[in-house]
């Protein structure tokens, strides 16, 4: 719009200026000489800068003992003659996901982060549970960790693998899907790692039949 007024525009862009809208050093000892203030607490700013702005305070005229530089969380109680540190109350980062504040946790950032680096292998395995028989797979799906159709060496030893590791557990006669599900895992995942040193989310899915 200035431009389009006729007025020569010059931005950084074009030339290495900058400029703040933040007030200066002396601007601030101004506010602080009229305001004449007890206490003094700057709320704005890096700790570094915090502590330049509350020693500009105490040249002021603010004794030192009535600045305050405080951490996210701290409380500062006023008083009728006294003003002080009365501890801390819950603070940090709130995460926003969707349409829901603050309920994603480390877990599911955990299982985020592991998703987007190594990658899902899903496995899926059908269980004759009368009989203790593999009735169907054990099938290997990949989700970003290896291009199946190039892969196929790996993903047929893998399948031998779980196979013969489920035959023992079905030879134990478990009927515990967590311990099929962890003998999947404990199985899968080393053999991965020995062959791709790459840790990817391992998925069980079994299925009764």
């Amino acid at each position: 719009m200035l431009s389009r007024a006729g007025a020569d525009v010059i931005h950084g862009s074009l030339n290495d200026i900058h400029t703040s809208g933040h007030g200066g050093q002396e601007e601030q000892k101004l506010m602080l000489r009229l305001i004449k203030p007890k206490y003094f607490m700057p709320i704005h700013g890096e700790y570094r800068m915090q502590k330049m702005h509350s020693k500009l305070a105490t040249d002021c005229g603010v004794p030192e003992e009535n600045c305050f530089i405080m951490d996210n969380g701290e409380v500062l109680a006023l008083g009728d003659n006294e003003v002080s540190v009365a501890g801390k109350i819950p603070s940090g980062n709130i995460y926003i996901d969707g349409s829901g504040v603050g309920d994603i946790g480390n877990i599911v950032l955990r299982d985020r982060r592991i998703l987007s680096e190594e990658g899902l292998v899903v496995v899926v395995v059908s269980i004759n549970m009368k009989e203790f028989k593999i009735a169907a797979g054990p099938d290997l799906i990949s989700r970003g960790f290896v291009y199946m159709r190039e892969s196929g060496d790996l993903i047929n030893d893998a399948q031998s693998l779980i196979n013969k590791h489920l035959n023992k557990v079905m030879e134990r006669k478990t009927t515990q899907w967590s311990e099929i599900k962890n003998e999947i895992n404990d199985t899968l995942a080393p053999f991965l790692y020995e062959k791709t040193k790459r840790r990817p989310m391992i998925l069980p899915i079994i299925m009764e039949v």
